[in-house]
């Protein structure tokens, strides 16, 4: 509701309401988000065993943050771009043309912050546990150590049945609504500002080119392992 429409409502003026706002100290227009405190009874633990895993993993293992992207648009603009200027930014028309979408599932090596990726045409069971022989492959002498979040298809029976039969394949589940613990969407954040964000694209066949092609330029110039920087106090829930 505006402040013309608060004015409206109570029967006062709009220059009354602007100053009650004011002294109050009252952003009506601005909402902050937070991250409110997860349910999972067992949050401590898994926490705790995740930050170990990232602070000191153990001899010869590799940790692995793997997830998914879904959903990822190919939009196209129904008129050209118009580029950056002197004086004006990129500009593009408000309209466009959905040209399907594209799926990822990536993996980011903590030691190294490489990441092995795939384009998928969906999100599902069989595409995980394809990427997860995968990694299986890329790394044949290493005891894995996986972090993923809680979603039904990394938990699924087929998954559970493969690595039941992998003694050099462990699983690390974040607790309930914790993803931000999965060191692999701050990579996805990135991908997003770099690659995602305004992009422009005919297909999804060039959206998946650019993502993959972005990714081996990432890990050719870029990767790095993430630091953790953060000096203020400990925050509270």
């Amino acid at each position: 509701m505006s402040q013309r429409q608060i004015a409206k409502s109570v029967g006062i003026s709009q220059t009354k309401v602007h100053k009650i706002l004011s002294e109050a100290d009252l952003k009506r227009h601005k909402i902050k988000y937070w991250c409110g405190k997860s349910p999972d009874p067992k949050f401590e633990e898994k926490m705790t065993e995740i930050i170990g895993l990232y602070m000191n993993p153990p001899e010869n293992a590799l940790v692995l943050c793997v997830d998914e992207k879904t959903q990822i648009q190919a939009l196209d603009r129904t008129q050209p771009e118009l580029p950056l200027r002197q004086g004006n930014p990129k500009r593009q028309t408000a309209t466009y043309k959905r040209n399907g979408v594209v799926s990822l599932v990536a993996a980011l090596s903590v030691d190294k912050g490489e990441i092995t990726a795939r384009a998928m045409q969906s999100n599902n069971a069989a595409n995980f546990l394809g990427f997860m022989k995968s990694l299986e492959r890329k790394y044949p002498k290493k005891q894995l150590h996986i972090i993923a979040d809680n979603l039904s298809v990394h938990k699924h029976k087929d998954i559970k049945q493969w690595l039941n039969k992998k003694k050099n394949i462990q699983m690390h589940f974040t607790p309930t609504y914790s993803s931000w613990l999965n060191q692999i969407e701050i990579w996805f954040n990135i991908l997003t500002k770099d690659v995602l964000k305004g992009g422009i694209w005919k297909s999804k066949e060039d959206l998946a080119s650019q993502i993959m092609n972005y990714i081996k330029t990432y890990n050719e110039t870029r990767a790095k392992p993430f630091q953790w920087t953060y000096t203020g106090k400990v925050l509270k829930v």
